[in-house]
């Protein structure tokens, strides 16, 4: 099976703007950013979406959520506030089949999106 783009990304073979990694997850800057801040952070384990989880992956999506945190921290988020979302299939907006949580931030988010 073909690599997804993210885990290109992951395993350095196409560049992105990256702000942090480890050896479970890898986070980088959007190429095409929906706001002034839009950061990727998704999990070197090529799952294909949130609900391709399964029991085993529960501490790699616990990481995955502190991650999130950390990331708004180093980033000066947390003051002004900052959104998480994960897409999951088609009608949910996800492009990449890949799991990934998109981190933006940087402007007034309106509720509800879409």
């Amino acid at each position: 099976m073909e690599k997804t783009l993210f885990e290109k990304i992951a395993d350095k073979e196409i560049p992105a703007t990256l702000i942090y990694e480890d050896e479970h997850c890898i986070a980088f800057r959007d190429i095409a950013p929906a706001a002034p801040v839009h950061i990727l952070l998704i999990p070197r384990k090529p799952l294909p979406s949130i609900e391709s989880a399964s029991p085993e992956d529960a501490q790699l999506l616990a990481h995955l959520m502190l991650k999130v945190g950390d990331i708004a921290r180093q980033e000066g988020l947390v003051d002004g506030g900052f959104r998480s979302v994960i897409n999951s299939g088609r009608d949910g907006a996800q492009t990449v089949p890949h799991l990934h949580i998109h981190i933006l931030a940087g402007r007034p988010l309106l509720w509800p999106p879409g």
